[in-house]
């Protein structure tokens, strides 16, 4: 039996954890808590130990009390099993839900909840079952049709972004392995011979150097940010006064290797946003890519691109998914607590990336049925799905006017959280893309007031009338909502249908800077 004030090894406090929390902790998690400050290490890297008390304070306040404190916040009717708490990241963002990130997108554990054909406490019956056919008028990034395809039903999915619908379709699309990795290679090659005929790679590996021994001086992991959340040290006074400090060593680089950080204030994002260099390798790349022959290589490797641009963006760490101004300098990063660095290069990222995409679309290609999964680009208010899917994908079109539609399942826009098109400008510049903000409905741009709300109302109501057309008599509709406003019984019966159920479940492993209690409803909607 562990005495409270013992000392345990990672790997004996990961067995602990995994234990306490039924699920499995990894020592790579205990490493975690112990690099950012949640918990004190003891001994030296040969030997490191941490307290037993301070591991269980963490689970407590961490796990235990949330969910109490969550439920006092957001009510008892909260569903905290919705909470799919017991998926680590890996398996929240399995195989090729990673592929690009995307802002506003639902973990896959929900979708499989309600289309696969399993019952429980809450999910009393069976909604969809294998080669039905269901409908995401908001598409997104393509959740609702890769589980789709894991699952043996076929999926339409719509969107207004045709970014968005780049990104749904390359996460379902079959590929030839051998020729994606190919192309890969040869952008590759041509791009580490255009970096290696600059010196950006050379001054960047000095700064690296000289970053890394003034961060281990006075940022050392990972006493800074335990003592941080302490509150032994004034973040913001020490971080300001370290990176004024370590600014002329970067200066002084920046003049010896003759290094342009400096962007041009235009109105064209990727002018703005990237060195000159990093505009340099992208043009490059691009370039590359054109010369594809495989349209579906060339699809997934421009995604990849894309991918790639987007982490390289002159922003702080902190500032990656909301944009402020550009930066063209070192800086003491609050995300990592020490001093951080633009970039100057892609080719890093570009090879992480490349790796890792493979990896998740031949992952992926093991899980997939032989069902449909197609997402269109369009107006969900007005589209002819049938005249649409003709075009794209007539053998799905066939089906849908055999069987028709069972139902949907989507997470619409929240009213004034997201601009969806602005959340991707970089792909927008580089691809040519049309843009097609003003049709998004409950933009962040329109605000949160009475008339936004009223928009959204009718939008949302427009837009399950225009699919109703498609669908079977006894259809289900499930739609994510945070409904803070009360709107989705107005739209319900705007929509000529009644809500007959609400799961409500809390929201956790949030990307945004806000962790706090927050919750969704997945409305059950049917014809009345």
């Amino acid at each position: 039996m562990l005495v409270v004030d013992e000392l345990l090894s990672i790997k004996e406090a990961s067995e602990w954890a995994t234990k306490h929390t039924k699920k499995a902790v990894t020592v790579s998690n205990i490493s975690y808590l112990i690099q950012y400050g949640r918990i004190k290490k003891n001994g030296n890297n040969g030997n490191v130990q941490i307290s037993l008390q301070e591991l269980i304070n963490y689970y407590k306040n961490y796990h235990e009390e949330r969910s109490i404190n969550w439920k006092k916040q957001l009510g008892n009717d909260l569903n905290w099993a919705l909470s799919f708490d017991q998926y680590k990241e890996s398996e929240t963002t399995k195989h090729v839900h990673r592929l690009h990130p995307y802002k506003g997108k639902f973990i896959p554990q929900l979708v499989e909840y309600f289309l696969d054909n399993h019952t429980d406490n809450f999910k009393k019956e069976i909604f969809f079952k294998k080669d039905d056919i269901v409908l995401d008028p908001f598409s997104g990034s393509g959740t609702t049709m890769v589980q789709g395809c894991e699952l043996d039903i076929n999926i339409i999915g719509i969107d207004i972004s045709v970014f968005n619908s780049l990104i749904s379709n390359c996460k379902v699309l079959s590929y030839d392995l051998n020729d994606v990795q190919n192309e890969i290679n040869k952008i590759t090659k041509s791009l580490k011979l255009f970096s290696s005929k600059s010196n950006a790679i050379e001054f960047e590996t000095k700064l690296l150097n000289e970053l890394s021994t003034f961060n281990n001086k006075y940022f050392p992991v990972p006493e800074y940010k335990y003592n941080l959340r302490q509150g032994n040290i004034n973040e913001k006074e020490y971080g300001a006064l370290k990176e004024k400090e370590f600014l002329s060593v970067y200066n002084k680089l920046i003049r010896e290797f003759n290094i342009k950080p400096h962007h041009s204030m235009t109105n064209r994002f990727l002018d703005k946003w990237y060195s000159k260099h990093i505009r340099e390798e992208i043009d490059l790349v691009f370039q590359e890519i054109k010369k594809i022959n495989n349209t579906k290589t060339k699809k997934i490797i421009s995604i990849i691109l894309s991918r790639t641009i987007r982490s390289c963006r002159a922003t702080t760490h902190a500032d990656l998914a909301t944009l402020i101004e550009p930066v063209t300098s070192t800086y003491y990063c609050a995300k990592h607590g020490k001093i951080c660095k633009p970039l100057f290069s892609i080719l890093k990222w570009w090879e992480t990336y490349c790796k890792d995409t493979l990896k998740r679309i031949a992952e992926f290609e093991n899980l997939r049925t032989n069902t449909f999964q197609e997402c269109l680009t369009g107006d969900s208010r007005s589209i002819d799905i049938l005249k649409e899917l003709k075009i794209k994908n007539p053998a799905l079109g066939k089906l849908v006017e055999k069987k028709k539609i069972n139902g949907i399942f989507s997470s619409p826009p929240y009213v004034g959280l997201i601009d969806y098109h602005e959340q991707h400008a970089y792909a927008y510049d580089l691809f040519g893309f049309e843009r097609k903000d003003e049709l998004e409905i409950g933009p962040l741009y329109k605000g949160q007031g009475k008339e936004a709300k009223q928009s959204y109302i009718q939008g949302l109501s427009d837009v399950l009338l225009n699919c109703k057309k498609y669908l079977i008599n006894d259809y289900n509709i499930f739609l994510v909502a945070n409904d803070k406003y009360n709107l989705y019984p107005s739209i319900a019966e705007k929509a000529g249908m009644k809500i007959v159920n609400q799961f409500k479940r809390p929201v956790l492993n949030r990307t945004e800077k806000d962790k706090g209690a927050y919750a969704e409803i997945i409305f059950h909607l049917k014809s009345i």
